[in-house]
């Protein structure tokens, strides 16, 4: 085996790289861009997020994210709107519901796209995977800035 063959970071952005690629051309395909999807899909279920954790949660540069939700405001897809009274410096973004529309025929194909990726596995391999996963995200989330 060499080393790449056995180093975890390869082999994580490796599988991420094929298996997100496979479910990036269906986005495309809707006709959104993948980081609007990954700001749609992460907003889906939530009241509101602020623009720092949308950028987080999404993989995006802040200048970036920034750029993009105003088009996707322009767009419909999205509305930004001040906090609350102890959070009011921060802007926080929502899905509207255009844009709610646009991602549930997506969402619902992730999952099957996932159960698909996962079935090799089994249930309970593809639950410890996932715990996994989110262990080492947690270990490291504060160690990438």
């Amino acid at each position: 085996m060499t080393f790449v063959d056995g180093y975890l970071p390869y082999l994580l952005a490796r599988a991420s790289h094929l298996i997100s690629g496979e479910f990036h051309r269906k986005v495309e395909a809707a006709g959104l861009s993948v980081p609007e999807w990954r700001v749609l899909a992460t907003l889906a279920d939530r009241e509101a997020c602020t623009v720092g954790t949308l950028a987080d949660i999404t993989l995006t540069k802040q200048p970036t994210l920034t750029k993009l939700i105003d088009r996707m405001q322009a767009d419909g897809l999205v509305v930004r709107h001040r906090g609350s009274a102890p959070d009011r410096r921060h802007a926080l973004v929502s899905i509207t519901d255009s844009g709610r529309q646009r991602a549930q025929p997506l969402l619902q194909q992730a999952a099957a796209h996932e159960a698909q990726v996962l079935a090799a596995f089994g249930g309970s391999d593809s639950e410890r995977l996932k715990q996994t996963l989110r262990r080492l995200i947690a270990l490291h989330a504060g160690t990438t800035r």
